[in-house]
């Protein structure tokens, strides 16, 4: 009775390791089945993912440009602006007493007058806008920075 608990026992593993082994070529099987088609779901996956990032790369460049552009236009404005003032007229204006030379800015067009007060030495400069009301000095100052319009709030752009 032993001997045939015995090979009752060795047939029955025998059988396990069968169904193991059968159930383990399926899904080998399976797996390769499905090899080709999880490989593409990935490349389409990835090929997306990039697609986005160029999308927001490209989109980066133009704010980038536009900046760039309108920095360019800035450098021209402020160039133009101190083009304007001519040596001798600076030199005038750097002799004159800051009260007298004052009233003269304040009623000249606004660029001209910025740009005699950027091309003065900053002691002299500093003397003239504060005999100056204190708005005229505020937008000539203003001019002479050419501090671009900007939003009071702007977004910021990541």
């Amino acid at each position: 009775m032993a001997v045939c608990s015995l090979i009752l026992a060795a047939v029955a593993s025998s059988g396990a390791q069968a169904q193991d082994a059968n159930a383990s070529a399926k899904n080998n099987q399976y797996c390769t089945n499905i090899a080709d088609a999880a490989s593409d779901a990935r490349f389409a996956l990835q090929k997306q993912a990039l697609a986005d990032m160029e999308k927001e790369i490209e989109g980066r460049i133009k704010v980038l440009e536009a900046k760039r552009a309108e920095y360019e236009e800035w450098l021209k404005r402020r160039n133009e602006v101190l083009e304007k003032a001519d040596e001798t007229i600076v030199m005038i204006y750097a002799r004159m007493r800051p009260d007298a030379a004052a009233l003269q800015l304040m009623n000249m067009d606004e660029e001209i007058a910025a740009a005699v007060i950027a091309k003065l030495n900053p002691r002299a400069a500093s003397a003239v806008l504060n005999e100056m009301e204190p708005a005229r000095a505020a937008q000539l100052a203003n001019v002479i920075t050419d501090a671009p319009k900007r939003e009071k709030n702007p977004v910021r752009q990541n």
